[in-house]
Order: C-alpha cells, then structure tokens, then sequence
C-alpha cells in the first residue's frame, strides 16, 4: 500500500485484516494521521531490493511452472546480488 491508496477503506481493510499500515497521508487531506517514518524508510528499501532483483530476467518474467525452481531462482539472485552488486 502507498500513497496513491491511501483512502480511509483502503486503510480499515488492511488494518482490519492485521497489517500495519505505514503509509504517509496525502499532502491536501484534511485530517492527516501520524505514521511511523523510520518503518516507511525501511519499506522503500525493501520495494527497492525488490526492483533490483527484477533486473533478472528470468525472476521478472517467470518461465518456471515449479514453485520450488522459481523460489531457487530468486535465491541465485539474491546471491547474486549480495556478491556483485
């Protein structure tokens, strides 16, 4: 979830299903909440680890029809990635 869903809904749903929900409020909302931006940090790094493990092709575009050879895969890029990048 990020800013773009960041609707009082959106918001119930994920709260009600247990997610904590750490999104910055709109700038033009009128009641804007308090949130965690240490936690909202540490999420962009997370969607930015993920973008670099989608530099592999064969993680990006799936051919594996084994759960087991696709969770290898993203494993061989998450070496990969700590060795060379």
């Amino acid at each position: 979830m990020d800013r773009a869903y960041e609707d009082d809904q959106t918001r119930a749903l994920a709260e009600k299903q247990g997610f904590n929900v750490v999104v910055p409020p709109k700038k033009n909302r009128k009641h804007p909440w308090v949130y965690d931006k240490e936690l909202y940090k540490h999420r962009n790094e997370v969607e930015r680890y993920f973008l670099r493990l989608k530099h592999f092709r064969k993680v990006f575009t799936r051919y594996d029809k084994l759960d087991t050879i696709f969770l290898s895969v993203i494993t061989l890029a998450m070496i990969f990635d700590a060795l060379f990048m």
